[in-house]
C-alpha cells in the first residue's frame, strides 16, 4: 500500500483523531456483534502503546443529523472499554463542551469517544465548518473505518485537508488484500455474487469480468438474468429495468470467453415466510405462481466444485434469504465448501458476514472485510474517497 500509516508517523503525546466504524448492531442498550470494534483493537492499543491520546470517532445507524439517544455510542464504548480492559468516556456530544473538555482531559497512552457522528447534519454533508470543529481537536488524523471510506464526509474526507492523516492497520490491510485480488492474485480467480439487485452490482460484474476466470450468480439477481435468457421467473423479484443490462453483459461474457454461471436449480416457495413449503425445481421451470428464494443442492455442488481448483475465491452477497432458516442452505452450503477449500477465500463483508458465522466457518475464511459497500465500489473502481484522501507514504513529513 502506498499510502502512510500509524507505522510512519509520531504519535507520542500527540492527539490523535480516530476515525473507526462501529456501526454495530444493538440491542437492549448492548452490542450483538463486535466483531468491527475487535478488527479495529491492533490500531487502538498501538497508539495506546506510544503514548498516543486517542480520541474515537464513529457513526452508529443512521439518525440524519439528528440526535437519537436509542443511538447513543456508550454501549459501544462499554464493550470498546471490556476488550481493552480500560474505562472509555464517552463525551456528551460531538464537537461541543462536552467533547472539548472530554479531550483536553486525555493523558497520554488514554482513549475516548466522541457521540455518534451523524447526530451532527454537517457529517454527512462534508461541511466545511463541522470538519474544522472536529480537526481542531487533534494534531493528528488517523482512518481505520474501511466501512465508510466510500463516503466522502468531514469525518473521512474533510478533516484530511487540515490534519496530518494517515492509515489504521484495519484499512491498510482491506487496502492490501483487495488491491491483490484485482491486480495480482492466485489463479484461477472464481468469484460468487449474490443479493437482490443486479443494479447494485452491475458495474462489479462488469470490472471482474475482466478479472475473474469464472463467476457464479446467486440471490435473487439471478432471476433478472433468467428474464434475459427468456426464462419464466414466477412472482420472484426481477429488475425489468435491467433486463437488457443482464443480456448484455451475458453477450459480452461470451464474446471475452468468461464463464458466468447462473444457478442451474433454485428453491421456490409460494410465500418468502417461514415454515413455507419448499420445492427444488431447474432454473427454467419455475412455476407462475411461485417465488426463488434459494439456489437449490445441485447449484451449490457446483460451485463448490470449483472451488477445488482454485487458486482465489471472492463472495459477495447471500445467495438466498439467508435471514429464514430453510432459504438459507444455499450460502449455508457454499461457505462450508469454502471453508474446505485450499484457495485464498475472501468474503465481501455486509450481510454476508452473518451468514458465515451462522455456517460456523468464519474461521475458516482467510479474509472477512468489514466494508460492504465499500468493498464493493472498491472493486468495481479500486479506489475510495476516504483512502484517496490520505497522504502518501512518501509525503509524510510530521
Amino acid at each position: 500500500m502506498t499510502k502512510a500509516t500509524i507505522d510512519d508517523i509520531d504519535v507520542a503525546g500527540r492527539r490523535v483523531l480516530l476515525r473507526v466504524d462501529f456501526n454495530v448492531p444493538l440491542q437492549g442498550g448492548r452490542v450483538v456483534d463486535d466483531r468491527r470494534i475487535r478488527e479495529a483493537l491492533p490500531t487502538i492499543n498501538a497508539l495506546r502503546d506510544r503514548g498516543a491520546r486517542t480520541i474515537i470517532a464513529t457513526h452508529v445507524g443512521r439518525p440524519k443529523g439528528h440526535i437519537d439517544r436509542a443511538l447513543s455510542v456508550v454501549p459501544v464504548a462499554d464493550r470498546l472499554g471490556e476488550l481493552l480492559g480500560v474505562d472509555v468516556p464517552v463525551a456528551a456530544d460531538v464537537v461541543g463542551p462536552s467533547a472539548l473538555a472530554t479531550v483536553e482531559a486525555l493523558l497520554d497512552g488514554e482513549v475516548a469517544m466522541l457521540e455518534n457522528l451523524r447526530f451532527e447534519p454537517g457529517e454527512e454533508r462534508n461541511d466545511a465548518g463541522f470538519a474544522k470543529r472536529l480537526a481542531s481537536f487533534a494534531d493528528v488524523f488517523v482512518n481505520d473505518a474501511f466501512g465508510t471510506a466510500h463516503r466522502a464526509h468531514a469525518s473521512t474526507e474533510g478533516v484530511t485537508h487540515l490534519l496530518p492523516s494517515v492509515a489504521g492497520y484495519l484499512m491498510a490491510r482491506e487496502v492490501e488484500v483487495l488491491t491483490g485480488v484485482l491486480e495480482d492474485p492466485r489463479r484461477p480467480l472464481v468469484a460468487v455474487l449474490g443479493g437482490a439487485k443486479i443494479s447494485s452490482k452491475l458495474g462489479l460484474l462488469t470490472n471482474l469480468l475482466r478479472r475473474v476466470d469464472g463467476v457464479h450468480i446467486g440471490g435473487a439477481m439471478a432471476c433478472t438474468f433468467f428474464r434475459a435468457m427468456g426464462a419464466g421467473t414466477g412472482r420472484s423479484l426481477v429488475e425489468e429495468d435491467m433486463v437488457d443490462s443482464a443480456r448484455a453483459l451475458l453477450e459480452s461474457a461470451r464474446a471475452g470467453s468468461r464463464v458466468v454461471s447462473l444457478p442451474i436449480d433454485v428453491v421456490v416457495v409460494d410465500e418468502p415466510v417461514a415454515g413455507a413449503a419448499i420445492e427444488v425445481v431447474e432454473w427454467d421451470a419455475i412455476p407462475d405462481d411461485r417465488i426463488v428464494v434459494d439456489v437449490g443442492p445441485r447449484t451449490v455442488a457446483a460451485i463448490a466444485a470449483s472451488f477445488v481448483d482454485a487458486g482465489t475465491v471472492i463472495w459477495n452477497g447471500p445467495l438466498g434469504i439467508y435471514e429464514i432458516e430453510a432459504f438459507a442452505q444455499g450460502t449455508r452450503g457454499v461457505a462450508r465448501a469454502l471453508g474446505d477449500s485450499a484457495a485464498y477465500s475472501i468474503v465481501g463483508g455486509g450481510d454476508l458476514d452473518a451468514a458465515v458465522d451462522a455456517a460456523g466457518v468464519s474461521d475458516r475464511i482467510d479474509f472477512i472485510s468489514t466494508g460492504g459497500g465499500a468493498t464493493l465500489e472498491f472493486l468495481e473502481l479500486g479506489r475510495l474517497p476516504g483512502v484517496d484522501a490520505l497522504r502518501d507514504r512518501d509525503a509524510v513529513t510530521t
